[in-house]
């Protein structure tokens, strides 16, 4: 599955609706926008449109309005993008040995964490991990 990067607008309407619990609707993502700058209802709609027809968003009507989530959640949706960094900018050792060089002691501890996981899946895995996910 080819992932791409979202445009500005798709960004702060994933981000708005990864944040929330609960399927959202286009008029509320609109109010959390527009208290922050000046926007129209059906930019926003028709954004969302496009991120559902994306497959980045599900969407069930109930009454008069769509009700949306997410079809991925955030760290499915960066890993997706990391794979497919890994994968299409040369060779992928070279890739992940240049990212490895750029991250600090935490992540790198939480990268090794990630990869003990891999090699032993009976290992517990911690709250949050992607079996909870899954």
């Amino acid at each position: 599955m080819r992932v791409r990067r979202f445009g500005e607008l798709e960004a702060v309407i994933m981000d708005r609706v990864w944040d929330r619990d609960e399927p959202t609707t286009v008029r509320e993502i609109l109010d959390e926008i527009s208290a922050e700058r000046e926007i129209a209802y059906t930019t926003v709609m028709s954004t969302m449109d496009n991120l559902h027809r994306k497959g980045c968003l599900e969407r069930e009507r109930l009454g008069k309005a769509y009700w949306y989530q997410p079809t991925l959640t955030r760290e499915q949706y960066s890993a997706n993008l990391m794979h497919e960094a890994l994968h299409g900018g040369g060779r992928s050792d070279l890739v992940l040995a240049y990212f490895v060089e750029q991250i600090d002691a935490e992540e790198s501890a939480g990268l090794r964490a990630a990869l003990r996981l891999r090699r032993d899946p009976l290992q517990p895995r911690p709250a949050g991990s992607l079996s909870e996910q899954q």
